[in-house]
């Protein structure tokens, strides 16, 4: 977005302050207000995530780095990712090309395992500089942990949309809060490489209360021409949850901007010191500048919504990008506002999301034991196994062929119990 779209909206008399945290939590506290000439009104303006996911490499300096580089460019929220490789993946999934060669993408995972005291510490420090802590857990250890350091709120990553016994610990943990008489953590679902069936069984675990759910295209980078950001609306109207844009896309305000006119109330986007470094996601996260380009994008389109209310500040927000973009492709990115997944992770579904996985050889005639099995990513060169629904009905079945460790568990492998 160039210039022009700010200068054109300045007519608004606006004084907006932030009083340090995220306004979409809703404490009043930490609501962000808007004064209008007009009227006093308190506004609640999109959450903006930076998504620090890896890229701090396990140095905590490095993650004090990129949280001021975060909270400079003006984001709500940073979001970390709270990885124990074998919860993640097999060791043989295959290699990963970074900048200093290939890896074993599982190697890669163990290098940026930390400790607790690393989350625990990133947490305080994003909170002094005004800005709230978020973390994805990719496990049930990892989520216990995450749970212990009290996160503002807890990530479901869309790989982990379908890791039915992490869900279900989240859940039990908000029942428990409710019950103690607490407000349940605030959980955001991301729903990349996902299909409805999918959203509307993790909604069904975690519930309604204090969810946000994002649209997302699982694809690095995902091309902008298949976002299909009309998606914000219908997934918030089929499912009853506010709905942002997890945007895992190259441009810095396309999909944002095109997502704040659709009603988005959050948006994450990956932050990186420098796309020329080696954190996994790096090559398609935005530099400092770029993200505060982001940030100031969101804010002007915020201010265009209040200005002109709802219908008209989403038709001046999307004149203005079709003048930046081109009509076509801004209505490419619009889309039909129909769930399907994307062309770009049409492959990737069964590979990305998580499914059960032989964790060693075994032979024809022994029992599935319950550690003989995980729900893992299948990635780069093996199978996909079955879904991790059915995990209860696979633990306890005998084995009827030879399995190698890491393949997916499929029914022709099985015995019934």
């Amino acid at each position: 977005m160039t210039s022009s779209l700010y200068y054109h909206i300045i007519e608004i008399y606006v004084n907006v302050y932030s009083c340090g945290g995220s306004p979409y939590y809703g404490d009043e506290g930490d609501v962000r207000n808007v004064f209008c000439k007009a009227a006093v009104c308190a506004i609640l303006s999109t959450m903006i995530i930076a998504e620090i996911g890896t890229s701090h490499g396990g140095s905590y300096e490095k993650a004090k780095e990129l949280i001021d580089a975060a909270a400079g460019a003006g984001c709500d929220a940073v979001k970390f990712q709270w990885v124990y490789a074998d919860e993640i993946l097999h060791p043989d999934t295959g290699f990963v090309q970074l900048p200093g060669g290939s890896i074993r993408l599982y190697d890669r995972f163990r290098q940026l395992e930390t400790d607790s005291a690393f989350y625990a510490q990133a947490a305080a420090y994003a909170r002094q500089q005004g800005v709230q802590f978020v973390c994805s857990p990719f496990g049930l250890r990892s989520l216990g942990e995450l749970l212990d350091i009290h996160p503002d709120a807890v990530k479901i990553a869309s790989p982990e949309l379908n890791h039915i016994p992490l869900l279900n610990a989240l859940a039990a943990f908000r029942r428990k809060q409710k019950n103690n008489g607490t407000e349940p953590v605030q959980v955001i679902l991301s729903s990349g490489v996902s299909k409805l069936s999918d959203i509307e069984r993790a909604v069904a675990i975690i519930g309604t209360e204090r969810v946000t759910l994002l649209h997302c295209i699982t694809s690095y980078p995902a091309p902008e021409t298949e976002y299909n950001v009309r998606l914000v609306k219908t997934l918030s109207s089929i499912f009853g949850v506010s709905c942002g844009i997890s945007d895992h896309s190259l441009d810095p305000v396309l999909v944002p901007a095109l997502a704040a006119a659709e009603g988005s109330v959050m948006t994450e986007k990956h932050i990186t010191l420098s796309r020329k470094t080696d954190g996994l996601d790096d090559p398609v996260a935005l530099e400092p500048e770029q993200f505060a380009l982001l940030c100031r994008a969101v804010r002007q389109c915020e201010t265009a919504l209040r200005r002109y209310g709802a219908e008209r500040g989403a038709a001046e927000i999307i004149s203005q990008m079709k003048d930046e973009y081109g009509t076509e492709k801004v209505d490419a990115v619009l889309g039909t506002g129909i769930k399907t997944l994307a062309a770009s992770e049409t492959e990737n579904y069964g590979r990305t999301n998580r499914s059960l996985h032989f964790m060693h050889s075994m032979s024809a005639g022994q029992i599935i034991r319950a550690e003989d099995i995980a729900i893992l990513r299948t990635e780069k060169v093996l199978t996909p196994g079955i879904s991790p629904d059915y995990l209860d009905t696979v633990v306890g079945a005998r084995i009827v062929r030879s399995v190698t460790s890491g393949a997916g568990v499929s029914w022709n492998d099985l015995l019934q119990k």
